[in-house]
């Protein structure tokens, strides 16, 4: 029978019974949604590729806009919206200035105080255990006195272990973040001209009238904007025109719901500022992915986190210090989001493919019913899961405890990943089977709310629980 490869703490009353409480941490809200309307049409197997649904009630449109899903990874990437998106969701609270828990955190503020007395003990030691650092993260990092921001960094390896190192590594990795500004976001204009300075003083004192002119013969070929050559920074410079007006309009779109990244202030335009110049330096460094859409929704909280932390030193350079935690958070996915390497044993068929084995080895009715029964493909849910981690699937409070959890794992966020994506379809499993095509692929397309501290706990449960 297939119900004896499920274990017997998952094949329990929590799941299927909403008068049984489970032992803490609290239950899954999620079991006690009404059932999701179907959609119009069953014969719509590729179905849509919603964006994140707003967390808070927003007149700009851009927060109801849906994108498409095509069956194939390469063209299910995130497009530009097109398509009326679901209903807003709740709303959002500042996680760093707000007091109080989150109503889905099921942490009691008893225990906030003690952890964060904890971490803050931790991060008091000359030399840092990370392997405490991470257990006391991994249960989630309370909001408030800047803890999150240095945790981060840490657990991303931008500061090292030995706090008397902090101060010169940080001087250099922004000094280099400064230089790579300077390098990749010049305009070939500012270019022309330091030649054409350059050049004038080298031929010594020039009338008035020609100062700083430049015959057509003395210009380079390479700095001609008529110059074709792939040499050629204007050439180049156009080339990037495409890629960066995406990112610009991706930024834009970015947490509509929040002051910090949308709106008229200046605060709020310094930060998409921000964010556009890391996103453009690291599309430059990286030629081989550049940009692709849907970084900005993994590069908007550290720099949320970085930009609110306590220490004005930090805040100054929030900009410098998100690049290079995002460059080392982006190394572990960035074959997500290379498509030539979509069907190869590191791809992103292969990643959704490994959570797939996952649900198989802990609910293997679960699975049966998903993939074989009813036919959802997870690419059509779970593609949007991992390449943006879980961005657009939660309210912006709750993506910040899951990224606690993810960035504190010793054996790497992808693997995390996958067990919170798992553990996301096993918390509204008993919805899941009585459903068919239509309405699970409703449901997984915009995942309902649920209590993000019993989300991990089962996340975590599966790593406990898996066979050697």
């Amino acid at each position: 029978m297939v119900n004896k490869r499920i274990p017997d703490w998952l094949n329990n009353s929590m799941w299927s019974s909403s008068t049984t409480t489970p032992p803490p941490p609290p239950k899954s809200q999620s079991e006690y949604q009404s059932s999701p309307p179907q959609s119009p049409s069953h014969d719509d197997r590729i179905g849509t590729y919603p964006s994140k649904p707003s967390s808070v009630t927003s007149s700009d449109s851009s927060a109801n806009e849906r994108r498409e899903s095509l069956p194939s990874p390469s063209s299910m990437r995130p497009e530009s919206p097109s398509k009326p998106g679901p209903a807003p969701r709740t709303e959002v609270r500042d996680p760093l200035t707000s007091s109080g828990s989150s109503d889905n955190d099921g942490s009691s503020p008893v225990e906030d105080v003690s952890r964060q007395a904890q971490l803050l003990q931790e991060l008091s030691r000359k030399i840092i255990n990370m392997g405490e650092l991470q257990r006391l993260a991994s249960q989630g990092i309370p909001d408030g006195a800047g803890i999150r921001s240095t945790v981060w960094k840490l657990l991303l390896a931008y500061l090292p272990v030995d706090k008397g190192l902090w101060s010169s590594e940080l001087a250099k990795k922004r000094s280099q973040y400064k230089l790579f500004k300077e390098d990749l976001l010049k305009n070939p204009s500012e270019v022309t001209r330091k030649l054409e300075e350059s050049t004038s003083s080298q031929n010594g004192e020039q009338t008035r009238d020609d100062k700083g002119l430049l015959s057509r013969s003395e210009i380079p070929e390479g700095e001609h904007p008529l110059s074709l050559g792939k040499t050629s920074i204007w050439n180049q410079f156009f080339q990037d025109t495409e890629i960066i007006e995406q990112i610009d309009r991706d930024v834009k779109r970015t947490h509509p719901d929040m002051h910090f990244f949308s709106g008229d202030s200046a605060s709020a335009k310094a930060n998409q500022d921000a964010l556009k110049n890391i996103l453009i330096v690291y599309a430059k460094l990286n030629p081989g992915i550049r940009y692709v859409q849907g970084m900005n929704e993994i590069l908007a909280p550290l720099f949320y986190v970085f930009k609110n932390d306590p220490n004005e030193d930090f805040v100054m350079n929030a900009e410098a210090d998100t690049f290079f935690c995002f460059v080392e958070l982006l190394s572990g996915f960035r074959d997500n989001f290379c498509k030539q390497l979509d069907n190869s044993v590191v791809g992103i068929r292969s990643t959704i493919s490994k959570m797939s084995q996952l649900l198989k080895e802990h609910d293997e009715e679960l699975w049966r019913h998903l993939e074989l029964t009813t036919k959802v493909n997870p690419q059509f849910y779970a593609f949007r899961w991992i390449t943006l981690l879980l961005t657009q699937e939660f309210n912006f409070a709750d993506i910040l405890h899951i990224w606690d959890t993810l960035l504190s794992d010793h054996e790497g966020p992808q693997e995390t990943l996958l067990r919170i994506c798992c553990a996301m379809l096993i918390l509204v499993r008993r919805r899941l089977l009585a459903g068919d095509f239509t309405a699970n692929l409703k449901l997984l397309q915009s995942y309902p709310s649920t209590n993000i501290s019993h989300l991990l706990y089962v996340a975590n449960k599966l790593r406990s629980h898996s066979t050697p």
